[in-house]
């Protein structure tokens, strides 16, 4: 069996047992990242817990996708992989060690890794946020607020299907491109 076989049937066996897939309601922070122009959106949510030695470290990681099987693939042992780290941790991750547990991804595959990689760091840069609201002093935190509002940032996140919209071309249509999985 070759090397594409082999990555084909890993892809296909975390497929078939998803881990971690789906939105998290108790989540500490949530990150998206993709692109309207080739449909692929990922949207990961975190939440961290104080492990034994006192750190901030990642408890959970959940995710969804608009996606192909690779991002789908990916995101999934991603999200196995970052249990037990800290966000600084986690943020020097690339997209190559998230994917690893895949094996060598080929080059026309390598945006799903960084589909992943930026879901997560937007994730991580959004719990640096809110932890700084939660440590800091009120002044500190009516301060991010403010920068936030005035940045037009929602208090609420808005869904994958509003942030793949907001994204639309001036028609109000959206390009989907159907490929097999491994083009």
């Amino acid at each position: 069996m070759d090397n594409h076989n082999n990555l084909q049937a890993r892809i296909q066996d975390a497929l078939a047992a998803k881990r971690n897939l789906g939105e998290m309601s108790d989540a500490d922070s949530v990150g998206t990242a993709g692109s309207a122009d080739c449909g692929d959106m990922l949207r990961m949510w975190l939440k961290f817990r104080e492990d034994e030695h006192g750190r901030r470290v990642i408890d959970r990681a959940t995710f969804q996708t608009f996606g192909c099987e690779t991002a789908i693939a990916v995101a999934s042992v991603a999200t196995e992989l970052l249990a037990g780290k800290t966000a600084q941790e986690a943020m020097d991750l690339s997209g190559e060690e998230l994917a690893a547990p895949l094996g060598a991804l080929p080059p026309m595959k390598i945006h799903c890794a960084q589909l992943v990689e930026g879901a997560l760091r937007n994730a991580l840069e959004a719990g640096a946020s809110v932890q700084l609201k939660k440590t800091d002093s009120l002044s500190t935190a009516i301060a991010v607020s403010e920068l936030n509002a005035s940045a037009g940032a929602s208090p609420a996140s808005p869904t994958l299907l509003e942030n793949l919209r907001s994204g639309l071309n001036s028609s109000g249509k959206v390009k989907v491109v159907l490929k097999s999985s491994l083009q």
